[in-house]
């Protein structure tokens, strides 16, 4: 008995040290990891793109029972590239706000039924058709979201980008180039705004003007600053004058505009503690301070 506790206790110490020690001994160098992030991966095969599954294709089949206008279907379509996906995407969009309407009220009335049984009450309906309303907007919610956040990642990156292909520009390179070797950085290899660039690239070498592919890229990303870029690109490739200046001044325009938005946001903040302040700090301190004089007044008063 004791031969067996004692192997067990030097058992569970090895695997404890072992455990603590495994973090360091597998570290890798900082420098190591990132090096490696500068090496080019070249794919050892051709990838297809991957067939979609059957869910996906079920959604889009019940997103195309909504009949709504062409207009109402680009509205959103555009929001739905603006946001990082397909434009094909617009009717599985539709299925899931459907399938959500309808999978909210269900699952709470059985779960209704099955605690307190068949009764429907004014209440309950009430409750399934307010579950189905928000299950029917979730989704424009979360499209919304994520287009908000794309647009903030694309404005904040485009100074940087633009930086880039100033220096690009400067080293003989020419704009199609200067392009592509911005979306090869590693720092840039999963931007929007990057990918955004490599798809109109690609579109340039299938033969496509590249001023239309850049403001069909403007056009996806629905950002302004992204629109002015494309129109600053347009007008200097019109009457000839210096690209590297013209990068380096819009660059240097649009920090100007992020530092303003960061000096602004930092001014809201004030009142945005107003109301924090007013109702979970303020009615402390009247408690801490008023509380002592409250409790002397009235075994002054009432002896």
């Amino acid at each position: 008995m004791v031969y067996a506790i004692t192997a067990t206790v030097f058992v569970a110490i090895v695997l404890l040290t072992v455990a603590a020690i495994y973090p360091y001994l597998a570290r890798r160098s900082v420098v190591q990891s990132r090096l490696e992030k500068f090496e080019v991966q070249v794919p050892s095969k051709v990838e297809l793109v991957p067939e979609a599954p059957k869910w996906y294709d079920r959604l889009g089949e019940l997103g195309r029972s909504i009949k709504l206008s062409s207009k109402e279907q680009g509205k959103y379509a555009k929001i739905l590239v603006a946001a990082g996906y397909k434009k094909e995407s617009v009717f599985v969009f539709f299925g899931c706000k459907l399938l959500l309407a309808m999978v909210l009220p269900t699952g709470y009335l059985l779960f209704y039924m099955v605690f307190k049984g068949f009764v429907l009450t004014t209440l309950v309906m009430l409750i399934a058709l307010i579950l189905a309303i928000i299950g029917y907007l979730l989704p424009s919610q979360v499209v919304m979201h994520q287009y908000r956040e794309r647009q903030l990642k694309i404005f904040h990156t485009l100074p940087d980008i633009l930086d880039l292909l100033t220096v690009c520009v400067d080293a003989g390179l020419s704009m199609d180039a200067a392009l592509i070797k911005t979306t090869e950085v590693p720092q840039f290899a999963k931007d929007p705004l990057a990918m955004e660039i490599k798809v109109a690239t690609m579109e340039t070498r299938a033969g496509k003007p590249r001023i239309e592919s850049l403001k069909d890229m403007a056009a996806r990303t629905m950002v302004d600053d992204v629109k002015s870029f494309v129109t600053m690109l347009a007008q200097t490739e019109r009457f000839g004058t210096s690209l590297s200046q013209a990068l380096t001044v819009h660059a240097e325009s649009l920090r100007t505009k992020r530092k303003q938005k960061a000096e602004e946001a930092a001014a809201k903040t004030t009142i945005k503690m107003i109301f924090p302040l007013v109702v979970f700090v303020f009615p402390a301190l009247l408690v801490v301070i008023l509380g002592p004089a409250y409790v002397q007044i009235s075994r002054t008063l009432f002896k």
